[in-house]
């Protein structure tokens, strides 16, 4: 029986559809700074560099999204065979949270499946592989710490799913056992893999023409359940 629902946020919780829409801009803007105006060898050069970056990234139990981005941001600029400076890089760190952040927004769903989840006596925690300057002020900004028990990032865990220790330790703070957790989240490989291979159910959503983002091709596990949207779980889970 399931007594808890563990949420992954981006893409889960939260909605990627206006990422592109500020990253882009972001993008063009540092390379801009840094003198590089071809806009369609930026584009590829950090296509390319995300796609190197996730490969490096990926084996790794733990790091800080941050550095991950940074990185990915220094290899596109070494691609496009462009120094950067510290303080651009600095003022790039520094926006692609505040950016990335603020267009992070609450699927139309959110409030009243949790709300509702709450009433049925689920206990309701969010696992998410970002640093906790993202998640602490999204949890924040949108209220979800009226329904949610607990919520742990990445950095707060010093793992990163699909790594075992992540979940355990997420586990631990619930005092559940993972056979009464559904584990909700967009990421086949963070996710749904991580999930599954410590004996917890799992419920991948799909979001129309939107990717997960930082997969690597890892990912092995099948879903037990597939949704289009947060108030369908609400069909999975005791009423």
């Amino acid at each position: 029986m399931v007594k808890g629902i563990f949420f992954d946020l981006g893409g889960t919780l939260v909605s990627y559809h206006q990422v592109q829409r500020v990253h882009v801009p972001l993008l063009l803007e540092a390379a801009n700074r840094l003198g590089a105006h071809d806009v369609s060898a930026i584009k590829k050069a950090y296509a390319t560099a995300v796609e190197e970056t996730t490969e490096r990234y990926a084996p790794l139990d733990y790091y800080l999204h941050r550095d991950f981005f940074g990185d990915t941001f220094h290899r596109c600029c070494e691609l496009m065979e462009t120094a950067v400076t510290p303080e651009i890089s600095a003022w790039y760190q520094e926006e692609h949270l505040s950016r990335l952040r603020d267009c992070l927004v609450l699927k139309p769903d959110c409030h009243a499946t949790l709300r509702t989840m709450k009433s049925r006596g689920l206990y309701l925690s969010v696992v998410s592989n970002i640093d906790s300057d993202m998640l602490e002020p999204i949890i924040a900004r949108d209220g979800l710490h009226e329904y949610l028990d607990h919520w742990t990032s990445s950095e707060t865990a010093q793992s990163c799913k699909p790594h075992a220790r992540f979940f355990e330790m997420c586990l631990a703070k619930s005092g559940l056992a993972a056979e009464e957790v559904l584990f909700v989240g967009d990421s086949p490989e963070h996710d749904i893999d991580g999930a599954a291979r410590v004996g917890m159910k799992t419920a991948l959503i799909l979001n129309e023409g939107i990717e997960p983002p930082l997969q690597s091709g890892r990912a092995r596990a099948t879903p037990d359940y597939v949704v289009h949207s947060l108030s369908s779980l609400l069909e999975l889970v005791p009423g």
